[in-house]
């Protein structure tokens, strides 16, 4: 199955797909060049409004930051790309207050340290199958489909409650919801694939709630949430916690081979994982370019009058690189603030489940495999082409 991630390379002019390109782990240098030229410039798109791309760390933050100038609504994108407003795929993306305050408050008490913490004995059972099944194998082990895959898939399908018998299906849909090669009609059906068999999970739930997310929503709320809203909040989750997970744990065991003594740190010293885990999120910040946003009234930013009803997309990597020595990975730097989650209102609500995962396993991953290495050259890795959630397609290795 393909696992291209949100590329974008056949939806859009070259010209615009500059944020979205990298160098193996890197942004490409055109990307620091603009934000010094300019941290507020115009993207080149083909559409009837401007489009602004922000790059500076303070103007990301300030936009991102800012609900009541700039606007998340589905409705806006849609009129834009020519989609119908049925086509919204619900949940907190691409809603505004009040819908998203009131969406984020059913999800918040799921996401609690208290709540996740039931999760810690799966995850550490999850991350120890996926080794065990590397360890068996002979030969190079593809580490994105025997580790990066299957760990936020399955600790998702905890998450919601999906019933073990069905979370082969899960996956599927799961991967096909991040696959664009077909275009933007192909990106839809996959969409559209992923609500229906979340809606019959919401269904299923109705009759015999567990005790995953779903269900726990459906016993507090009742009929106040319909099987269309949660079935799109469901699809939240997966669309912030699967992929970029995976592409998180495939990256960052790409950058902690080529740094040993980083993955030596991860390895034996438990104090530092924590560190070089927010130090990872900040240097890879798969998720390259934040949801779109639209001036709700004129404004200026970054030295640039962006108009009412303007679109303006922030660059979360290149904020996350905007500093004095934050363009290289050091696993010793002390953990400060970053842009891998978002920023603002809209900041990704399942971070604390991310870093649980990542926590447990990296360590995990250096420990059973002290000598872990790539078994190809790092130069015929396929790494995602002008991808929204950046990632590699395989990740060949040698486990002894």
């Amino acid at each position: 199955m393909n696992r291209k991630g949100l590329d974008l390379g056949s939806l859009l002019p070259d010209s615009a797909l500059m944020p979205l390109r990298r160098d193996r782990l890197d942004p490409v240098p055109a990307l620091a060049e603009s934000r010094e030229a300019a941290p507020v410039s115009r993207l080149d798109l083909p559409l009837k409004i401007d489009v602004w791309l922000v790059t500076g760390r303070d103007e990301v933050r300030s936009v991102l930051g800012s609900v009541d100038t700039y606007s998340s609504d589905f409705n806006h994108l849609a009129v834009q790309v020519g989609m119908a407003e049925s086509e919204n795929p619900g949940g907190l993306g691409f809603s505004d207050p009040p819908v998203h305050t009131r969406l984020r408050k059913l999800l918040t008490p799921e996401f609690t340290m208290r709540r996740l913490a039931r999760l810690t004995p799966r995850i550490e059972e999850i991350v120890g199958e996926c080794l065990d099944r590397m360890d068996a194998a002979e030969g190079p082990v593809d580490l994105v489909e025997e580790f990066a895959l299957p760990i936020p898939s399955l600790v998702i399908c905890e998450l919601l409650g999906v019933p073990y018998a069905e979370r082969e299906a899960f996956q599927e849909v799961a991967t096909a919801r991040f696959d664009l090669l077909g275009g933007a009609s192909a990106s839809l059906g996959a969409i559209s694939d992923s609500l229906v068999f979340l809606r019959e999970q919401v269904k299923k739930q109705r009759d015999a709630p567990t005790d995953g997310l779903l269900g726990m929503i459906i016993r507090e709320h009742g009929d106040r949430v319909d099987d269309e809203e949660l079935a799109g909040l469901a699809d939240g989750v997966l669309t912030g916690g699967f992929e970029t997970t995976a592409s998180m744990l495939a990256l960052g065991t790409l950058a902690l081979v080529e740094d040993r003594e980083a993955a030596r740190m991860v390895r034996e010293d438990d104090a530092a994982a924590g560190p070089i885990v927010e130090e990872l999120l900040r240097y890879l910040t798969v998720v390259q370019v934040a949801f779109p946003r639209f001036a709700t009234r004129d404004v200026e930013i970054g030295g640039v009058v962006v108009k009412e009803g303007d679109a303006v997309v922030c660059s979360l990597l290149s904020a996350d690189r905007d500093g004095e020595r934050l363009e290289t990975f050091d696993p010793h730097r002390v953990p400060g603030s970053h842009y891998a989650f978002g920023h603002g209102i809209h900041r990704c609500i399942g971070a604390e489940l991310a870093r649980m995962e990542l926590r447990a396993a990296y360590p995990a991953l250096f420990r059973r495999f002290p000598d872990l290495r790539l078994a190809v050259p790092v130069d015929e890795l396929e790494f995602r082409d002008a991808s929204i959630v950046y990632g590699v397609e395989t990740l060949p290795v040698l486990v002894r």
